[in-house]
């Protein structure tokens, strides 16, 4: 598959991961590419890469949602487990270099204004007090408040405990 895009490997590592059970709406692909990205490409890059991997049998689309093809998932099924986002994206840019696709599809045709729907429906999921379980936890500043309330607890000692002065006269 030539040329390799950014936003190729974006838009399929952030799919993957907003497709986990079921085929993903557009808002949840928009909130997987803000986790991973920070910040959602342009729509008219976003709508050409869906495209460009639809016809190149990496994407489909079920019922107006997109999923992974079986092609696109073992590409993801490659990839290492605990890498960084980073690392992860060059390993799908290197993947997608020596994919070739057995037979072209049809384009999976959105336009821009549905994914202008979908990335306001993001931002304004993001302003609202709503749960977002996209988002990563927020790590705590202080380093010493690991577990609140908590407290410090005194080691139990390592030897034995000593007799009461009850218990030793009746121990024979």
């Amino acid at each position: 598959m030539h040329p390799i895009h950014d936003v190729d490997a974006l838009l399929l590592l952030a799919t993957a991961l907003s497709s986990k059970r079921r085929p993903a709406e557009l808002v949840e692909i928009m909130a997987a590419i803000d986790l991973i990205n920070d910040n959602i490409p342009a729509e008219a890059k976003l709508a050409e890469a869906i495209s460009r991997l639809a016809v190149h049998d990496l994407i489909c689309s079920v019922d107006g949602r997109l999923a992974l093809s079986p092609a696109a998932q073992q590409i993801i099924e490659n990839l290492p487990r605990k890498a960084p986002n980073d690392e992860r994206l060059f390993s799908i840019k290197d993947q997608l270099s020596i994919y070739t696709p057995a037979a072209l599809c049809a384009p999976v045709v959105l336009t821009t204004d549905e994914l202008r729907a979908a990335m306001l429906a993001h931002r304004a999921a993001a302003a609202s007090t709503a749960k977002n379980l996209l988002v990563p936890k927020p790590k705590p500043e202080d380093k010493s408040l690991q577990r609140p309330g908590q407290r410090q607890r005194k080691p139990m000692p390592t030897g034995r405990k000593p007799l009461s002065p009850a218990a030793r006269k009746r121990k024979p």
